[in-house]
């Protein structure tokens, strides 16, 4: 059992920490996006949106590079005594805060531009900080963007293949995720075990959807009311 729970293990922990380090990230980052009206906030929203139609081993080859030995980060990291990152947990962790990086920001940059600005500026005539605004009005009403930004966030880092292969590799208990899992299973023509953990992973992301659409459905329902 230990072969099917070990890599089930890694990918919750891969795509908990993700969605964590993501909303701390991705917050600022869509707060910016939504309000700015700077010519350079175009160029910024390309790049976070990058991932979307980068092929997926693309993203992943030039992370390698760039973590590598002889990559600016790789040298980096050495320098400071941390090693190198591909093919350890946590460079996977850096490459799924980048791949997954817009699938945080657009919900969340979404939910701040739908906020009525009449609501922010009563708030302002109340003397209210930004600070005091933000997180008294527009965390508040920006749930739906922040519940949708998590669920497709970890949803999404779970089903990653090509950029995880690419900088994890397959070394079990560090790097062999879900997906990369089903991928040696059908290499060695071992049928019923890479079934079992798509279809696992197939009933999974219906229960994610269904559940988010429910819970967003609520969520809106509760702020027109």
């Amino acid at each position: 059992m230990d072969i099917y729970w070990e890599p089930v293990w890694l990918t919750l922990k891969l795509a908990g920490l993700t969605t964590v380090v993501l909303l701390v990230v991705g917050t600022p980052i869509a707060w910016w996006l939504a309000r700015s009206t700077h010519w350079v906030r175009q160029p910024i929203a390309a790049i976070v949106a990058l991932p979307l139609v980068l092929p997926p081993t693309v993203l992943g080859f030039y992370l390698l590079v760039l973590m590598g030995p002889k990559g600016m980060v790789g040298q980096l990291t050495e320098q400071l005594g941390l090693g190198l990152l591909p093919f350890t947990f946590e460079g996977l962790v850096i490459a799924s805060v980048i791949y997954s990086l817009p699938f945080t920001v657009q919900p969340l940059q979404n939910a701040f531009a739908s906020i009525n600005e009449q609501f922010l500026e009563v708030a302002s005539t109340l003397r209210a900080s930004p600070r005091d605004r933000f997180f008294s009005i527009v965390l508040p009403l920006a749930r739906p963007g922040f519940l949708t930004a998590s669920v497709l966030t970890f949803a999404h880092t779970i089903g990653e293949f090509g950029v995880v292969l690419m900088i994890g590799g397959n070394i079990p208990g560090e790097t062999k995720v879900l997906s990369v899992a089903i991928y040696d299973h059908v290499e060695s023509l071992e049928y019923t075990q890479a079934h079992w953990l798509a279809a696992g992973m197939v009933a999974f992301s219906f229960v994610v959807l269904v559940t988010l659409y429910s819970l967003n459905g609520r969520l809106q329902s509760g702020l027109v009311k």
